[in-house]
Parts: structure tokens; C-alpha cells; sequence
């Protein structure tokens, strides 16, 4: 896919994306410059977020100074 960057210097999402990614109008995104590009991350609802981590491990090795 391929935007293009207007005289304002905006752009516009494509509905594709907007519609995977669950974008509504006037929602915020983080800007990120990484490794030469632009990444662009939704910013989420604390209320979205509840249990996005559920069966992730909490387990951990530790240094053993540390235990």
C-alpha cells in the first residue's frame, strides 16, 4: 500500500488498515521514528487493554543475587 504526503504534510490511513486495526476518527496515535521509518501505534483504552497479557508466563530467571 502507498499513501502520499500532502502539502499540510498529512496523510491518509487506508481503509484496510483503519478497519483491521479497529482506528476510529479522532483517535490518537503514537509517532516512532525507528530505524530510518515511521511507525505509527494506536493509543488503547486502559479499558481495551484488560487482559491482553492472560496466559503470557510470569516466570523469570533471576541473577542469583537477585533471588
Amino acid at each position: 500500500m502507498q499513501v502520499k504526503v500532502s502539502p499540510k504534510y498529512q496523510v491518509t490511513i487506508p481503509v484496510g488498515v483503519r478497519e483491521r486495526l479497529g482506528l476510529r476518527s479522532g483517535q490518537k496515535l503514537q509517532v516512532i521514528i525507528y530505524k530510518n521509518r515511521i511507525e505509527l501505534i494506536p493509543e488503547r483504552d486502559i479499558e481495551e487493554m484488560r487482559g491482553f497479557l492472560k496466559g503470557m508466563s510470569s516466570e523469570v530467571q533471576r541473577e542469583n543475587d537477585r533471588l
